[in-house]
């Protein structure tokens, strides 16, 4: 999807007009303002106990499938009683937004990590009435094909991994139910002449293994390490699903620190996902997002596999909240991976600006253009680096 992210959190970068002093006390002022701390008491009373922090603040969003969208951005960045600095921070995020054509959604992506980190518990929670734009299955899927289609969502996926003896390995499995209805489409469009199964609706219920490995010093804006997250999920009609298929996927990310004076970081993405089987409408690849492949909206193309991957530099300036960074990217969506191509590529490419929110949790406010091919671009501002 195309988003264009707005939030009071901007009144940030106006500080950019006042002297260095006067901009440190407004940042500091306007950041405590959105900042709760859950058990500040208790900090108080034990100073070995973490800070905990609640981030929020009002959010305003467009998209050409949306209008305005209005609602809130928040973090919830904690660690459990008992843990120290070899436990990493947990992570919460949370966005609720309206629409004025009458849509919602309602989204956390969470990590959390037990003391001593013996255990990791992460996964989505996600509840929406959303449009998606689309053209037609395969990677050559004409722009004329443009149709829109809404529908109601609720996904839920937990996932719990198990230390194992390596430090930053992780075993585990988890559940995924994912369900669409009140579908609608657009009469004699593309979808309504073709009627793929799940159009109308479906249910994904099923279990997944894991394997995580995780060496990065920070979850929210990674300065070094390796991460690698590989699920395998096989959902059954016994279990309360519609339809019988697997589905496969990876992350895997790596960070360099190419210049400690200034910390900057060359961040480095490969991801894929694969279908197989008796696959719902719902469930297929869709290429693009605000994370990868920015600058194509997100169901650009759409078909049973997907391959991407990218590469961001991001350049940090010493004693400064402003940053800079510059990615490029290369991928595509396959009805089979073996019929991958370096030649029918679709590549990105774009750049972007930073400003740091929280020193401490190294946590930024993030704007980035990006654009594809024939066209293709969009604008993304949120929370949190895109990976």
């Amino acid at each position: 999807m195309k988003y264009f992210y707005l939030s009071v959190i901007l009144i940030i970068l106006s500080c950019s007009s006042l002297n260095a002093q006067e901009k440190k006390g407004t940042i500091e002022d306007l950041k405590e303002f959105f900042t709760f701390y859950p058990n500040r008491k208790a900090v108080e009373k034990d100073s070995s106990l973490y800070l905990q922090k609640f981030i929020a603040a009002p959010v305003i969003s467009y998209s050409p499938e949306t209008s305005f969208a209005f609602g809130t951005g928040a973090k919830y960045l904690f660690k459990f009683n008992g843990s120290g600095e070899e436990t990493r921070t947990s992570n919460m995020p949370i966005t609720l937004q309206y629409t004025l054509n009458n849509q919602f959604f309602l989204y956390s992506g969470f990590e959390v990590f037990t003391n001593q980190e013996k255990w990791v518990i992460e996964g989505n929670l996600l509840f929406q009435n959303y449009p998606r734009l689309y053209y037609g299955m395969g990677n050559n899927s004409p722009e004329s094909n443009e149709e829109q289609y809404n529908y109601y969502q609720f996904l839920f996926e937990p996932i719990f991994l198990k230390q194992t003896s390596l430090r930053y390995l992780f075993l585990g499995a988890g559940v995924r139910y994912n369900v669409i209805y009140d579908v609608e489409i657009e009469s004699g469009k593309l979808i309504d002449q073709t009627r793929p199964s799940g159009y109308d609706g479906s249910t994904s219920a099923g279990v997944e293994a894991a394997l995580l490995y995780d060496s990065r010093s920070n979850i929210l804006n990674a300065q070094d390490g390796w991460y690698l997250e590989f699920t395998h999920g096989k959902y059954f009609e016994a279990v309360g699903g519609t339809h019988k298929f697997n589905l496969t996927r990876f992350d895997l990310r790596h960070y360099i620190d190419v210049s400690p004076n200034n910390l900057d970081i060359l961040a480095i993405q490969t991801i894929g996902r694969f279908t197989r089987g008796d696959i719902p409408f719902s469930e297929f690849s869709f290429f693009g997002s605000s994370e990868i492949m920015r600058g194509y909206r997100e169901g650009r193309y759409v078909d049973r596999d997907l391959l991407a991957g990218q590469i961001e530099y991001r350049k940090n300036f010493k004693d400064s909240r402003i940053g800079l960074v510059a990615f490029v990217g290369a991928g595509d969506v396959y009805n089979n991976i073996s019929d991958f191509q370096f030649d029918s590529l679709k590549f990105n490419y774009g750049a972007g600006l930073r400003f740091m929110l929280d020193k401490s949790e190294n946590l930024n406010l993030r704007f980035d253009y990006g654009r594809g091919q024939n066209g293709a671009s969009s604008f993304y501002l949120s929370i949190a680096e895109a990976f």
